[in-house]
């Protein structure tokens, strides 16, 4: 411990309902006793285990001086305890949401607006010291952007933090300081640009999870651009990781992507009288969840900002084209394949949703009709149909439409940045790292592996930036320095990627002719079970798997990783796709 816990210290006690609990020692600790003897707050006396080999007295608390400091690194004890208090007190009592860890930010999102990102407060930070103003994110991007204009060096602003930790509001206000600080006063379309994007991009890559309203289902990595003057003069943006499963399935009390409900909340405007649309409640990609609204949303309205936004952008001419897409995939969700027999599958004849999906695309229907009942198979010597059982015809079914969303977004992006991109030469620029949070639901599949892994490396960049590189500094320049002792996840890391790691045995698995989850599953236990301490079997089963993430262990169902790491369509689907009449009239 960091002091002899004598009478009357104070400590922090763990506890199963608030986590900490403060108390004071009631009597001197001496060496060799078995218990510490204890008094909380509301007067109750007892008697706290002790195992003086393992070191685990209670934490100690500091002095009521130093707590609701704006700087946890100003702390006399900085633990869990100390650091959970502190925040707590800055939110509670003062509804402060950020709070300095030296060169972090830590924000706690309040889960409602805050009058705290006006113009007035841009100009309050423009020109300030980081440590002179409080904590603030606009703080973090004065920074930042002071750094790029004295250093000449390109700066990046990693948001991290659990899912619905506010993240993507974060990178916003961050987007909006640099518009605002750095707008060239012969034209401001450049910024307006800039920050038009965002309502697209949560339009067509945000959904509603059961932990964040507006949770961004990919990640994304902004460029913003500026030229010798420190003027912004665009922006690029790179996207990782989009959710396309998402498209197809919604857990209960989720919601598919936004832009969908848009779409369905507007239907009955006279530019969309032709997608035949209805409530998002008539369709299977988007009724799932059973949860079509968001308390306090109005999808129509948001349909027309992200509208305006392409508006915006200059990209209005393709709008109609990407909706008749969209409307098009609705319909195809509502397409009923029927089972024939155990491996063979139908479409009833003139389904009315796979009629308005044709006309919409532009392609033949019984060429799509065929096509999503059978599949071309090739061998050395010859090529055959096979007919294709319900499940299977199904899945491919949704192959499909995941398919031409991710295409979709692809091409958004794409479009986005050309856009957004600028006619004059780029000499600097800050990015802006907004990536998923570190995720544990009740299920727990492929996306949720890919999303953890995410942050894993995160992490590991967060240490080597904070504690490896700083402690190395303090050596190089000699000042007397304890060695902090930080978790380090490589090993963890080691279990994904390395050879032979999860990732490795999943790939070799999707090459197997009759690869399963259940065989890979099977695979992982024999290689890891024993040897490693970051990865445990499930007792109760033999498809699934949990790992000891740097946040929390989490327990992956292996059921459809395969077929989610292999990602195949049906090629004779999307070359039905490729002789679209649509996409030789826009």
């Amino acid at each position: 411990c960091s002091r002899p816990h004598t009478k009357f210290a104070r400590v922090w006690l763990p506890d199963a309902a608030e986590v900490w609990k403060p108390a004071e020692v009631v009597k001197d600790y001496t060496p060799g006793d078995q218990t510490l003897s204890l008094q909380l707050e509301d007067g109750t006396l007892l008697e706290h285990k002790l195992e003086p080999q393992a070191k685990d007295f209670p934490p100690l608390r500091n002095p009521d001086i130093l707590v609701g400091e704006n700087d946890l690194t100003s702390l006399s004890y900085l633990h869990e305890p100390a650091v959970l208090h502190n925040l707590k007190v800055r939110f509670i009592d003062s509804k402060l949401i950020y709070t300095y860890c030296g060169i972090v930010l830590v924000a706690i999102n309040p889960y409602e607006s805050l009058p705290i990102y006006e113009r007035d407060i841009i100009n309050a930070y423009s020109g300030q010291n980081m440590g002179d103003m409080d904590p603030h994110i606009f703080a973090v991007a004065e920074e930042a952007y002071k750094q790029m204009a004295r250093d000449e060096r390109n700066q990046s602003i990693i948001v991290s933090g659990e899912s619905g930790a506010g993240k993507t509001v974060s990178a916003k206000y961050a987007m909006r300081y640099f518009a605002t600080v750095s707008s060239s006063s012969g034209e401001a379309t450049v910024e307006e640009r800039v920050l038009a994007s965002n309502p697209i991009m949560e339009a067509f890559g945000n959904a509603k999870t059961t932990r964040n309203d507006n949770s961004s289902r990919f990640g994304k990595y902004i460029q913003i651009g500026f030229d010798k003057k420190h003027c912004i003069i665009g922006a690029n943006m790179r996207t990782y990781l989009l959710e396309k499963s998402r498209v197809v399935f919604q857990a209960q009390e989720e919601r598919n992507y936004h832009i969908f409900y848009q779409l369905c909340a507007s239907s009955h405007l006279p530019e969309f009288k032709n997608f035949k649309l209805g409530d998002a409640d008539d369709f299977h990609y988007t009724n799932q969840g059973q949860n079509p609204v968001i308390q306090g949303v109005d999808d129509a309205k948001e349909m027309l900002n992200t509208r305006k936004a392409f508006l915006l952008l200059g990209g209005c001419s393709h709008q109609m084209a990407i909706y008749q897409i969209l409307a098009a995939l609705l319909h195809l969700s509502n397409v009923e394949i029927k089972e024939e027999s155990s491996d063979r599958s139908t479409i009833v004849p003139n389904n009315s949703h796979l009629k308005v999906f044709c006309e919409l695309l532009g392609v033949s229907c019984e060429e799509i009709t065929h096509w999503l009942c059978h599949r071309k198979l090739k061998t050395t010597t010859e090529t055959y149909v096979k007919s294709l059982s319900k499940i299977n015809a199904t899945n491919g079914r949704d192959a499909l439409a995941k398919h031409i969303y991710a295409g979709l977004f692809s091409w958004i992006v794409d479009n986005v940045n050309n856009m957004l991109k600028s006619t004059v030469k780029q000499h600097s620029f800050i990015g802006v790292l907004d990536i998923y949070g570190f995720e544990t639901f009740d299920i727990n599949s492929f996306e949720q592996f890919c999303i953890n892994y995410a942050n894993e490396k995160l992490q590991q960049q967060f240490n080597l930036h904070v504690f490896k590189l700083e402690q190395e500094e303090y050596m190089r320049e000699e000042i007397p320095w304890t060695l902090i002792d930080f978790y380090d996840n490589q090993p963890c890391i080691n279990l994904i990627e390395a050879k032979l790691g999860i990732l490795d045995l999943l790939d070799e698995e999707c090459r197997m002719p009759k690869g399963s989850d259940d065989t890979w599953a099977q695979k992982m236990y024999n290689t890891f079970q024993k040897q490693n301490p970051h990865f445990e079997k499930p007792r109760l089963s033999n498809r699934a798997f949990i790992i000891y993430h740097f946040a929390d262990k989490v327990e992956y169902q292996c059921c459809g990783f395969l077929e989610k790491n292999k990602d195949t369509v049906n090629e004779e689907q999307i070359n039905v796709l490729k002789k679209s009449l649509v996409k030789k009239k826009t």
